[in-house]
């Protein structure tokens, strides 16, 4: 088991900060001397900056803490002035008091498929940048399998190492959800899960971003248009398959189960899928993948069969994976931009721990386009190319109906 905790978005300690120089009162007038913001020179205490503003400890606690029960314009007002009086709160004082660590936890499932993905840097800097902005920590775990995550949520949550949870990559019964409900932790979810019960997400809409690729397939003239999915146990690739179905039946177009493979992680499984689908009686001219990395494995069926993608048969995935601008030719994908949903993932586990409901902490997005050379008109039709691979005599042995 592999587990390994980082700490991001560190204040400086208050040692190695530089204070601004003492504020003094422009005016010997009691009145005018109390609005005015002294900065002392020793450490900056909360009781500091309340009698600067003339309010309680307990409003400059609270604002600075994010409590909803005061208003924008006041924390704002406060905020602006610990910042100018240069307070830094005592990370173990402030966890006696509120009970919080002020840190968000996430658990990265290694042994998945996709966890090496080049942007998983890029959503990791979101995280940090959301975190950050609010003087908050992530807490980074590694996990081996979702039963070695289980034992380290849990593991996480009886030592207090986060006030809260960011899950990626949701099930459609996911586990996790679960134990946080009834922990009484708050979390956030990239993805949606069946339960909605007490989620709070952000997520891409990536049906819709299928549907519009079946849509572009069948204005180029497809009418065999097949679909790959990834492993169905996850959220996304149930929402993709009713993009897929979505677009089929906005297109006018039937529904064929032989069309429909499902389980493809990697490329070596969207080789094996592609190939399937290329065996049949009537294969495809086009080709939608759930998932950039399934896709890869096409161009590599391709090949096999003595067949170039863009030309001969369409593909477009999902994903913005960026070596599908390596491919040849470039790969049609809807892109994510991760390291903005990062981001809105901290802010949202920071309200959903601060107390507002995680009914109104849902967020949707969708997916860009971006359309290189892997697809386009057909310039066969799916006769015509199930006749020029039996004559090629691949590695295709005979044809299933």
């Amino acid at each position: 088991m592999l587990r390994c905790g980082v700490f991001l978005g560190l204040p400086k300690p208050v040692s190695e900060q530089t204070l601004p120089p003492m504020i003094k009162p422009a005016s010997s007038n009691p009145v005018a001397a109390k609005s005015q913001i002294r900065v002392r020179p020793n450490r900056v205490r909360i009781a500091d900056v309340a009698e600067a503003l003339g309010v309680t400890k307990s409003t400059v606690s609270r604002a600075l803490n994010g409590y909803p029960d005061i208003s924008e314009g006041t924390r704002l007002r406060i905020k602006r002035a610990a910042d100018t009086m240069g307070y830094r709160p005592l990370s173990h004082a402030q966890a006696i008091r509120t009970g919080r660590v002020r840190a968000l936890g996430l658990i990265v499932e290694v042994g998945e498929y996709d966890a090496h993905r080049p942007f998983l840097a890029e959503f990791l800097a979101g995280v940090t940048r959301g975190a950050s902005a609010e003087s908050w920590t992530l807490t980074v775990a590694t996990s081996v399998s979702a039963e070695d995550t289980q034992s380290t949520l849990a593991r996480l949550v009886e030592e207090h190492k986060a006030d809260g949870f960011i899950l990626p990559r949701t099930r459609l019964e996911d586990p996790r959800v679960q134990f946080l409900r009834e922990q009484g932790v708050p979390f956030v979810l990239y993805g949606r899960t069946r339960d909605a019960t007490d989620c709070a997400w952000f997520d891409i809409v990536s049906e819709d971003a299928i549907e519009q690729a079946v849509a572009r397939l069948a204005a180029q003239g497809h009418r065999r248009i097949a679909f790959v999915n990834a492993g169905r146990e996850y959220n996304f690739a149930h929402v993709r398959h009713q993009g897929y179905l979505s677009g089929l039946h906005a297109a006018g177009l039937d529904h064929d189960a032989s069309l429909i493979m499902g389980d493809a992680v990697t490329s070596q499984d969207g080789q094996a899928a592609t190939l399937k689908l290329l065996a049949l009686a009537s294969p495809p001219t086009a080709i939608v993948f759930a998932t950039d990395k399934a896709a890869m494995g096409s161009y590599l069926a391709a090949s096999d069969l003595g067949l170039t993608i863009g030309r001969d048969i369409s593909v477009i995935s999902y994903d913005g994976l960026p070596e599908g601008a390596f491919a040849q030719p470039g790969l049609t994908t809807y892109a994510v931009d991760t390291n903005h949903a990062g981001e809105r993932l901290a802010k949202l586990l920071i309200e959903r721990i601060r107390g507002t409901a995680p009914e109104d902490l849902r967020e949707l997005a969708p997916a860009q386009l971006v359309a290189r050379g892997s697809d386009g008109p057909p310039t066969l039709t799916s006769k015509e190319l199930a006749a020029r691979l039996s004559r090629d005599e691949g590695p295709i042995n005979g044809r299933k109906s």
